[in-house]
């Protein structure tokens, strides 16, 4: 419920910027200036305020909202009129439209991404690339592998890697995520893949250090031996 509120409080600094941003325009139409200038502390706090709210809901996996109806919203609540949906509704159905909205961004992504040359998705959902095809045998799931591996986020941000510390990593296979789980046993020895994992077959809800609740994951790994 605190988020509600949260987002509630973040919007009643967006209406100005919008409104300054639509003045700026007219101002500037026709001539070669940004649409937006910063002029005070206060532009500068709503803009960042909006940067803010943005990178929230990109962080719960929204990739697109319709920025009208937020405004209308915002000016419907704010001037005390009748909402198209009252604030009981957003309460009650908030953390399940977000669900929803975080699924189909999810979605279209993995949709994307199967097209590209080389990308198999599996039944469970994840996806993997066959950077180099070894030759040796592939893993079990009561196996203890030898890799090297780069984990990276969507964004490209990465959250470890084996290949930065300079250090492979052994572990039984039943230690880690389902996505490894499945990945690795695809992998001959001396092979590398690349794996798009779903969030489902990560962390899940839970997160883990740099990893942000539902997050789909990217590692690239190579597989040394079975120990």
């Amino acid at each position: 419920m605190k988020k509600i509120f949260s987002i509630a409080i973040l919007l009643t600094i967006l209406l100005p910027g919008a409104a300054l941003a639509q003045k700026s325009k007219k101002k500037n139409k026709g001539k070669d200036k940004p649409a937006l200038v910063l002029e005070s502390k206060l532009d500068s706090l709503s803009y960042a305020i909006g940067v803010n709210l943005a990178n929230s809901l990109s962080a719960d996996g929204i990739d697109s909202v319709n920025a009208r109806a937020v405004i209308a919203g915002f000016k419907n609540s704010l001037a005390g009129v009748d909402t198209l949906l009252t604030l009981e509704a957003v309460q009650a159905n908030y953390g399940k439209w977000i669900a929803e909205a975080r699924n189909e961004a999810t979605q279209r992504f993995f949709d994307e991404n199967g097209t590209k040359d080389g990308v198999v998705t599996t039944p469970s959902g994840m996806q993997y690339q066959v950077i180099k095809m070894g030759t040796g045998a592939k893993p079990t799931l009561d196996s203890k592998v030898k890799t090297h591996y780069h984990g990276m986020l969507l964004d490209g941000t990465v959250f470890d890697s084996s290949v930065d510390r300079g250090q492979p990593i052994s572990f039984p296979l039943r230690g880690v995520i389902k996505g490894w789980q499945e990945g690795l046993q695809l992998m001959p020895i001396g092979s590398k893949f690349r794996f798009w994992i779903p969030q489902e077959l990560a962390y899940g809800p839970r997160g883990m250090g740099k990893i942000k609740p539902f997050s789909t994951l990217i590692f690239e790994v190579e597989l040394f031996e079975i120990e």
